[in-house]
């Protein structure tokens, strides 16, 4: 019996060889050319279905952070171009065209003078807590301006002056600035928005003071109450304009909260940059205007107290209102100049 079943078991191992050339030998065949070479692209994937991956290219991981998994995002090059060249672009003529332009003005215009001179009277324009606000902000959004400034520029124009261990050193520094003043930033945006709301709805007085020109040419002054239209605008670009950095600057310093995607995060950037440097830009309108560009206007929030010519000449019917508060029409706080 043990005779009979040794070939028989050869038989059947026999048979089950065959058969496994027969089903293999069609697949190899495949990967052959006519002529019976090997053709080493039989199996390669092809250029056209990897492109109709292009948007989802990833592998699969078992570690909790899925986003590893992502092998290619196909987004990232644009957002490196706009990073590395847009921006630069937006950032240059945006910034370096307000420079030129506030000069260009200067030299035409010179600084607006008090036309009557200075009365030697003073009024009371903003209280100690409103400079504080805004002294704050402004300390704050220059530190965070130069210092997000330095992200973007900063290789390209500083490294090749500083050496690499300073500018290092430099940007290390204006990192933990930009981060840690990003907070009391943030306050005093807040705090903009909630003390001098009530002051700056537009009105019709806007419409008249923007079609007037402002008193930027020539020596018409336009009324206006405690702000014009141009401070309004001011105003609502910093909060608007705050709001979106704030929000858009904590989306990248605690990222991908919220569900947020990498392609999220790189949008939050996109906004925090283009807004930044027009941010930055329109305050350099307002900086002019506050110091040289108009005389007596730094007082205001500086000691707080402007001449009464200074408020005739540019906010007469604000004036009118301070007026109006004390008995007899004369003008409120007014002392005389030191």
């Amino acid at each position: 019996m043990n005779s009979l079943k040794t070939p028989l078991r050869k038989a059947i191992g026999v048979f089950l060889v065959l058969c496994a050339v027969a089903f293999v030998t069609p697949a190899g065949a495949q990967d052959r050319n006519p002529d019976g070479s090997v053709n080493p692209n039989a199996s390669a994937v092809s250029e056209q279905k990897l492109l109709q991956e292009l948007n989802r290219i990833q592998g699969r991981v078992t570690i909790p952070d899925q986003k590893e998994g992502m092998l290619i995002q196909p987004a990232g090059r644009e957002w490196r171009e706009f990073h590395q060249v847009t921006l630069y672009w937006i950032g240059a003529i945006a910034i370096v065209g307000m420079l030129a332009l506030l000069v260009v003005f200067y030299l035409a215009r010179g600084m607006i003078k008090i036309q009557n001179g200075r009365s030697g009277r003073t009024v009371v324009r903003f209280n100690s807590f409103e400079r504080f606000v805004h002294w704050l902000t402004a300390a704050c959004f220059i530190v965070l301006a130069v210092s997000g400034l330095n992200i973007t520029f900063g290789k390209a124009l500083l490294l090749p002056v500083m050496g690499e261990a300073a500018f290092a050193g430099w940007s290390q520094w204006g990192k933990y600035a930009h981060n840690y003043l990003s907070f009391p930033f943030t306050i005093g945006v807040v705090l903009i928005f909630l003390i001098w709301i009530g002051g700056n709805i537009p009105n019709r007085v806007d419409i008249e003071w923007l079609k007037r020109g402002g008193g930027i040419f020539g020596d018409d002054h336009p009324p206006a109450y405690r702000f014009n239209a141009g401070q309004k605008m001011i105003y609502w670009i910093v909060v608007l304009g705050g709001a979106a950095v704030a929000i858009s600057g904590y989306i990248l310093m605690f990222p991908f909260y919220g569900g947020l995607t990498i392609s999220g995060m790189q949008t939050a950037q996109i906004v925090h940059s283009i807004v930044g440097v027009l941010f930055i830009a329109a305050m350099l309108a307002h900086i002019y205007i506050g110091s040289i560009g108009m005389e007596g206007a730094f007082e205001a929030m500086g000691s707080g107290e402007v001449d009464v010519n200074w408020a005739k000449q540019h906010h007469a019917l604000w004036l009118e209102e301070e007026n109006r508060r004390v008995t007899g029409g004369a003008t409120p706080h007014a002392t005389p100049a030191e």
